[in-house]
């Protein structure tokens, strides 16, 4: 789960244009891609909230830690402020 803000969508616009195919390359599919979610109880206020499904924790991994994508990873560190989470879900 992708938890963002984004600071400078043009430099922005290049990680969305290009990270769906890394995503794909590893076998993950979008659940939730940029919605702004309503916080309903709490203090947790995401601005844009991005949930990607893989089929199993290797493949997650095998995206974060893809070569190719790291400088896409840079662009949305350098672009946004962003939280990220990598958990287990049902199966």
């Amino acid at each position: 789960m992708l938890d963002l803000s984004v600071n400078e969508f043009a430099g922005f616009k290049t990680y969305i244009d290009e990270i769906p195919a890394f995503i794909a390359k590893h076998s993950g599919r979008y659940i939730i891609r940029g919605d702004e979610p309503t916080t309903i109880e709490g203090d947790w206020t995401p601005a844009r909230l991005v949930i990607i499904e893989f089929p199993e924790r290797a493949k997650a991994q095998a995206f974060l830690d893809d070569p190719d994508a790291q400088d896409l990873f840079k662009l949305r560190h350098a672009t946004t402020t962003s939280r990220l989470l990598l958990a287990d879900g049902c199966t």
